[in-house]
This record gives structure tokens, sequence and C-alpha cells, in this order.
């Protein structure tokens, strides 16, 4: 088995090729990037003849084309919207199924932000993302669209559990990373960086679409503020969630939901200092004049607060996961839970957040060059990974000592 890592010398690319290689079955892990120095270091880190370096970049659609050829699947760890397109079509067009794990629904590009994603010229972005599906479909390629954490392992277990009823009514995803108890003292607004700190600073202003009373309604990140308990796997805290971008393809994948929204989990109070910097504009994208000079407010703060957030020598993060469906099954009102808490290895050098992000991506290029993915064009992670599939991540998940944990409910009779 030969895999492609495009972004491979990014912190998560590095993770995921770090999983590939202690695989038996895995002959060649490529680490794509357009960074020598960056791509020479991931190399030496991951230390296995396994490991090759291409120096390519994507826009160079000649180049990427022809490396693809003869390797059975790719994952997808680049930076932005504009490169991950480019380079699921050039995916596409050479006949390569793909894992991306960008937060975006490919078949309904985001509206917002769209970070220099390039539309053909008269096309609209609901209609680039149709166009790119039925290309797949055309060429029997697999696009296994937004697959790490959130959207990802979110997705999968949020889609068993609706499987597990007879009638889904609701659903939320809570999912966050944050630094361990211990650490979150010492940051301010009780966080410390795991990923790109400017994505997290957009998902704190992008509007968002939701299900709420059977339609679809968009509404600002932040949005429906809750304080909830998580009491399982051995721990007992209490966090916050408020609404934030992370699993799209739902609203297009289960519309039969009444209720439907993905919540970034944080410690108590950082909502509340997220919510006092964008009242103060400290948040937004348009310069303002200081002193005679144009300044961004949001690069301005990112510049200030980013030494300050991130992890100090001995301190680890934790990513949190707790989903809630609600339904029905055999005339009963019904609640089944996922719950996941997970530290990173410091030893390893793999925070939580790239465990959870990159191991899910890992497994789910190996099911798609198995062939274990169901369907081709563009697939949302709830409908790729089902049945047999489903039960084997989880347990490869468990193998790499990240556990999932089931509940169910029995709430009550319908009658």
């Amino acid at each position: 088995m030969k895999i492609l890592v495009f972004g491979g010398s990014g912190r998560i690319g590095r993770a995921v090729a770090w999983d590939l290689i202690a695989d038996p079955e895995v002959t060649e892990v490529a680490l794509v990037g357009n960074q020598p120095g960056a791509l020479a270091e991931a190399r030496s880190w991951l230390a296995s003849s396994k490991v090759t370096p291409h120096l390519v970049d994507v826009d160079d659609r000649d180049a990427v084309l022809k490396l693809i050829e003869g390797y059975d699947a790719g994952v997808l760890t680049l930076p932005d919207r504009r490169a991950s397109y480019r380079m699921v079509e050039q995916a596409i067009e050479g006949g390569l199924s793909v894992v991306d794990v960008l937060e975006e629904y490919h078949r309904r590009p985001d509206i917002y932000e769209i970070e220099g994603l390039r539309l053909p010229e008269g096309m609209s972005l609901d209609d680039f993302g149709d166009r790119l599906h039925r290309d797949a479909m055309a060429n029997g390629v697999t696009v296994l669209d937004g697959m790490g954490l959130a959207p990802g392992l979110t997705n999968i277990t949020v889609g068993e559990a609706m499987r597990e009823l007879d009638h889904a009514e609701e659903a939320v995803a809570r999912v966050g990373g944050i630094p361990d108890k211990a650490a979150a003292a010492h940051h301010p607004l009780r966080y410390m960086i795991t990923w790109s700190f400017e994505h997290v600073l957009r998902e704190y202003m992008i509007r968002v679409n939701i299900k709420k009373d059977g339609e679809v309604v968009e509404v600002e990140a932040g949005a429906d503020r809750e304080s909830f308990r998580f009491q399982a796997l051995g721990h007992d805290e209490v966090l916050e969630c408020a609404v934030t971008p992370g699993m799209p393809s739902f609203l297009h994948t289960r519309p039969e939901l009444k209720s439907f929204a993905e919540k970034t989990v944080r410690w108590p109070g950082h909502w509340g200092g997220v919510e006092t910097l964008k009242e103060c504009g400290l948040l937004g994208l348009d310069p303002v004049q200081v002193n005679g000079s144009s300044v961004v407010p949001r690069h301005f703060l990112a510049s200030l607060i980013t030494p300050r957030l991130r992890p100090q020598p001995g301190e680890t993060d934790v990513c949190v996961m707790y989903n809630t469906v609600s339904g029905s099954k055999d005339g009963k009102a019904v609640t089944i839970e996922h719950f996941m808490w997970e530290k990173g290895d410091p030893q390893l050098g793999l925070s939580a957040m790239m465990r959870t992000t990159s191991i899910p991506a890992a497994i789910a290029v190996r099911f798609l060059a198995s062939r274990k993915v169901q369907g081709t064009g563009i697939v949302a992670p709830e409908d790729g990974i089902v049945g047999a599939a489903y039960h084997e991540f989880v347990a490869e998940l468990a193998k790499r000592n990240i556990t999932i944990h089931q509940a169910t409910r029995v709430e009550s009779d319908l009658a």
C-alpha cells in the first residue's frame, strides 16, 4: 500500500505519516510539500525508510498528476481552502481517491472567508461543488470529505447513533481541543494553541448554518452557548460549548433531523472572553487607522496573544467529544451518547489534537486504499464509514489508545 500525504511537512501531515509507517502493509509514505527545509525536518522526525519526500507545489498541475500515478490513495492536510480545492480537483482528474481533513463539505463550499478559492468563470460555489462530485463519480474517485476530529470522528459517531435509532430527531456534537486543567490556569482565555490559531479566530467570527425546528437557519458563531458536565471515562468536569462550523455535511446528508448543531468545547470563561473581544472589535478584519497606520484588528490581536497561548514545556492538551442524538426506537424515546477524552503524548511530541485528527485520517486512507469506504464522489464521513467498517474503525482507534465510549438511555414510552 502506497500513500501520498499532501501537506506532509505540517504538524497534522507528519502525524498522519507517523501512524501510516507503523503499518506493515504500508510500503511507502510520500510527503508532499513546497518547503524543502520543512520536508527534510519531517523526514528526519519520522526516521523511516518508507518515507519519500517530494518537493511539489499543488499549483503545478502537471507535476501533481505525474506524482500521483502509482499511489493507492492520498491524504490532504493542506493549509487553506484554495489549496484544498485545487488538490481535490487534481486528485479527481488523476483518479486518486483521497481523504481531506479540511473542516468543510466540498459539495457546499463555505460562502464566508473562502481563502482564495478560485471558481471557474460564471460558476457559483454550489455549482462548483456539484461539478466536483459528478467528476469524481465519473472517474470512480472517492473524496472522503472532512475526516479528522471535527469533522470526522464526530460525523462517524453521530451517523452511527442515527442508524441505531428507528427515527432520529435531534443531534448535537460537542467537541474541542483544550489545555489540560493545570495548563489552562496559565493561559489567557484558558486556551492553548493546538492547531492553526488563524482558523480558530475565523471560526469565532463566521456565520454558521444549523438546524432549528426543522429549518436551516444562519446564526453567529458562539451562539447557543451551554454549560454541561462531562461524566465519563473517569472524568468529571464542567465545560462550556457554543456553535461553530465543523460538520456542515449533516445539513445535506441528514435533512430529516429537526435540530442539529456542532459546538466547540472550551473551559468555563473562555466563551465570555471571546464575546468581549468581539464586542470590542478586536476580531474584525476591516483595517482601522492607528496613529496614521492601517491595522487589521484580528491580525494585531493574534500577534499579541499568540506567544501567550503557545504550550509551555511539560504542558499538554486534551480533546473532548460529547455527542447526543435523540429520537425513537421500538416505540420508546431513546438518547444515544458518545464520549471521548484524549490527552496528548509529550514523549512522542504528539498533541491530543494531532492524535485525534491525524489517526482517524490515517485509518480512513487505509480504508480507501482497501475499498472499505462506501460510495464514489464527494462522500461525507457519516456515509462512507458505516456497518462493518464503522466497527473496524472504532477498533483501530482503540489499538492506538483512543477510546470512544457509547451510552444509550431509554427515556420513556412515546405513547
